[in-house]
Formats: structure tokens, C-alpha cells, sequence
């Protein structure tokens, strides 16, 4: 960061990874790796970032994956109902799209909260 500190609540210049481990009860499965594109979409990170640590007393530590379909993707977020109805943003219910460089999911403009989706592919 050659000493330029980010203001607090400011994600570094850096693309940063989250990591979550999964579990089903007690059995620890893995860990799935996320890079937050904060250089395209910084809010979009920022939001994902502080859901993932839970440093504004909720966000997705103890959630699930309310949707799974096997070989293409599961959907999460939803740490406040854990059916697919729930989750919020760090910015509000729902916070205002940035932009469209990155191809994303939206049911209409401005629906961004909490939930996400990873796909399955081949590494």
C-alpha cells in the first residue's frame, strides 16, 4: 500500500479474499475462497466483506446454503430467514446497483442485499 492507509470502514486498493469454511453439523467440508473485486465494485466488496466478518454484529457467520443444485451452483446469504426471503445489506435492506462491468444476477435495478451464488466449475 506503499503507506496510504484506507479511511476505516474502506477496503485497501488490493483485491481482498474472504474465505468461508463449510460444515454440514459438526463435519467440516472445506473452504471456499472469495476475491472481492473492490477495484470494479467497491461498495458491492465492502458490503460483502463486512457480511463475511460480522464486524456490524450480523452477517453470514452460522447461515447456509438455503438453495443447492448439484454440478451448477448454491445460493446463500439469507442470514436472517435461511430460506431465501431474508439477509440485508451493511448499507440498508437493499443498496443501488454501481455498475455493470462484472456480470451479475439481478431480478430488477437496485436489489442488491445480501445473497450470493457460486458455481460449480472445473478448476
Amino acid at each position: 500500500m506503499l503507506g496510504i492507509k484506507p479511511r476505516p470502514g474502506q477496503l485497501p486498493t488490493v483485491n481482498p479474499i474472504m474465505f468461508f469454511d463449510i460444515a454440514i453439523k459438526d463435519e467440516h467440508l472445506g473452504r471456499v475462497s472469495f476475491e472481492l473485486f473492490a477495484d470494479k465494485i467497491p461498495k458491492t466488496a465492502e458490503n460483502f466483506h463486512v457480511l463475511s466478518t460480522g464486524e456490524k454484529g450480523f452477517g453470514y457467520k452460522g447461515s447456509c446454503f438455503h438453495r443447492i443444485i448439484p454440478e451448477f451452483m448454491c445460493q446463500g446469504g439469507d442470514f436472517t430467514y435461511l430460506n431465501g426471503t431474508g439477509g440485508k445489506s451493511i448499507y440498508g435492506k437493499k443498496f443501488e446497483d454501481e455498475n455493470f462491468t462484472l456480470k451479475h444476477t439481478s431480478p430488477r435495478p437496485s436489489t442488491n442485499g445480501a445473497q450470493f451464488f457460486c458455481l460449480h466449475c472445473q478448476v
